[in-house]
């Protein structure tokens, strides 16, 4: 008895098993992590989300979670490819070469380009509603003008381990400001609103940017050095931490406003942005609004 054709266009049923199930893997890997949740989305599938893909306030990935998204699917392929190069080749052209096949594989191409699209539009969406427009202090009634001492002390670490206190702060003027790490709406611009508006000053006059986490969960001691760098700070800034005491308790003292979604671990806040004299008084409050806070801080 003759051996079936396993000649160059022989369709190896594992090989196309495997083709199969890495799109199926694809589909699945991408949906999971950009289909838009509904309001009331499963606990499960929020905190895996916030888990493999590091989810932000956006609903989308950060940047390690786009590596993660785009390498996992890319690194299937290539095991196949590498390992089984024949058997895949010969298969990909045994598809080709008959009607039934030629089918499947514009199916296939048309499901990736398809989700190629739907992705394209589910990002572009995300990112036109996480647009930020921070309104000027004149237009926001907790901005305001003052000269009166601070609330409390700081007692927090900085991302070199040293000690942040108003004492270490005391003779240079100072923009006190809030964000967290895995924040891609406010507090990026009010961060770069903030070294925008000290770029050109002399350094004797340049505040100091201090910039507290407002997720100590997450922006623990060990990622400030981290989050410094991301956030653009220079060698005489601060990144501060701590705690989830020590850190609530300064924001609570501080009166900054804040919510925490338990699921997913975001922080929903409003911009804020207080500028503190050499004396270590508090001069003004801001929002953060890159035309008032170059206003204020040129006054300070």
């Amino acid at each position: 008895m003759k051996e079936p054709n396993r000649g160059p266009t022989a369709i190896e049923p594992w090989a196309l098993a495997a083709l199969v199930s890495w799109l199926a893997i694809t589909i699945g890997w991408w949906a999971l992590a950009l289909w838009p949740l509904p309001g009331e989305a499963p606990d499960w599938l929020t905190r895996a989300r916030a888990v493999c893909f590091n989810t932000t306030g956006t609903g989308l990935p950060d940047a390690s979670g786009w590596l993660l998204l785009i390498g996992q699917p890319i690194g299937m392929l290539g095991v196949l490819l590498v390992g089984w190069p024949k058997a895949i080749g010969s298969t990909l052209r045994g598809l080709s070469g008959r009607a039934p096949g030629r089918l499947a594989l514009v199916t296939g191409l048309t499901i990736v380009m398809g989700g190629l699209l739907a992705a394209g539009v589910r990002v572009a969406n995300a990112r036109a509603a996480a647009v930020v427009r921070i309104v000027p202090d004149a237009a926001h009634p907790a901005a305001e003008q003052r000269h009166e001492p601070v609330p409390a002390d700081i007692d927090l670490i900085d991302q070199d381990g040293g000690r942040v206190s108003m004492a270490r702060l005391r003779g240079r003027p100072v923009l006190l400001t809030f964000a967290f790490g895995h924040c891609e709406t406010v507090c990026p611009v009010v961060v770069k609103n903030a070294n925008a508006v000290r770029a050109g000053m002399a350094e004797s006059d340049r505040p100091v940017l201090v910039v507290v986490t407002l997720d100590p969960w997450r922006d623990t001691p060990a990622r400030l050095d981290h989050l410094a760098t991301v956030w653009e700070l220079g060698d005489d800034d601060l990144a501060a931490g701590g705690t989830v005491g020590q850190v609530n308790a300064m924001l609570d003292a501080w009166g900054v406003a804040r919510t925490r979604d338990e699921r997913t671990g975001d922080i929903i806040h409003s911009p804020l942005v207080y500028g503190i004299d050499r004396e270590g008084r508090i001069a003004f409050v801001s929002t953060g609004e890159s035309g008032s806070l170059r206003d204020r801080v040129g006054r300070l």
